[in-house]
């Protein structure tokens, strides 16, 4: 029997496909932009004072906000990368298909509820959905996860409790208005989004068999982390240098109008970079502002912020994160606006 380049016959003379040849795994590599965001945001954060520019008290301010955003947020992101490699060496690849609802429209809400079990905030979030998608989640689904796990998880609405005490209805807006947002966009991705925004990553998916699990564990861990924490950096400059240029005097004048401070307060979060555990008790502490201009601040905040876009876009690619977040911080503001006035 002739043989082909498709099969061969074995000596039973029934076919069989040949084996695929191996596809060599390819090592992480650092990102231009996460190198040169690190190198450039440790070596401004950790310069000696020995120059006199250093010694201005808004360089001093303005390093003291970039350090205290990045170290803030630090241990969450190390808690999302290890999630996120967790899920990638030791979750089998079929478990979240099994386990969210079939149609993609009904999983994205159940993805959004089950966001309450991620006790991080966004930073966590952005490799854990990474690494859904790469499992065979829907994106729609893996994006309501994103969204509603920083502001909807037991941590963040005990904080809210505490900053707001004897007032639950803002606790209840935030849970409500924060699972609508994340349900609307995962809907609105399955109307309007597409494939191609989405930038392919680097990393593989799943456990490969023959190969150790906390090996690849340790490797999904140390690429995730190096590749957002370049773009972590990144957003606590832009955020440090907001906080530092924009006077107390701005916030005061958009204060008196119910409409320019739902938006003011809702750009204000998205510049802040404020972890989402902590949020809460800035909102209670602009008490110029009205109820519902406050729960923008506390839903627009854990979905889009400076640092989460760079996240978003190191991870996602750059035509994803824009769109995405645009159209999440209009969501974000109407839900609010809705819900606060409604509730509060």
């Amino acid at each position: 029997m002739a043989k082909t380049d498709e099969m061969v016959a074995d000596v039973a003379g029934v076919a069989i496909a040949p084996a695929a040849p191996a596809v060599p795994r390819r090592r992480p590599r650092w990102p231009f932009t996460a190198v040169l965001a690190t190198a450039v945001g440790v070596t401004l954060l950790l310069l000696p004072a020995g120059t006199a520019w250093l010694n201005d008290p808004a360089v001093q301010a303005w390093r003291t906000v970039c350090l205290a955003i990045t170290v803030q947020a630090l241990p969450f992101l190390l808690l999302g990368t290890a999630l996120s490699g967790a899920i990638n060496a030791f979750v089998p690849a079929d478990l979240f298909t099994r386990v969210l609802p079939k149609r993609a429209a009904l999983a994205v809400p159940v993805a959004g509820a089950a966001g309450a079990v991620l006790p991080g905030c966004e930073c966590a979030s952005v490799p854990v959905a990474n690494s859904l998608i790469r499992r065979g989640v829907t994106p729609a689904a893996a994006f309501a996860f994103l969204l509603s796990a920083p502001a909807v998880n037991p941590v963040v609405l005990t904080a809210t409790a505490v900053a707001f005490p004897g007032n639950p209805a803002m606790v209840v807006a935030r849970l409500l208005a924060s699972l609508a947002t994340a349900a609307v966009m995962g809907w609105l991705w399955l109307w309007r989004g597409r494939e191609e925004w989405l930038r392919p990553g680097a990393r593989h998916a799943g456990h490969h068999v023959g190969h150790s699990r906390w090996r690849e564990f340790l490797q999904g861990c140390r690429h995730d982390f190096l590749h957002a924490g370049g773009f972590l950096v990144l957003g606590a400059m832009a955020a440090a240098t907001f906080n530092v240029m924009v006077p107390r005097s701005v916030l005061d004048a958009f204060s008196a109008s119910p409409w320019l401070s739902v938006l003011f307060l809702a750009g204000l979060a998205v510049v802040l970079a404020v972890c989402s555990e902590a949020d809460a008790f800035v909102a209670a502490s602009l008490t110029g502002f009205s109820p519902t201009a406050r729960l923008a601040f506390l839903v627009v905040g854990p979905m889009v912020d400076l640092k989460l876009i760079a996240l978003q876009a190191g991870t996602f690619g750059r035509a994803f994160a824009w769109r995405f977040s645009t159209a999440t911080t209009v969501v974000a503001i109407a839900t609010s606006a809705l819900i606060g006035g409604a509730l509060l």
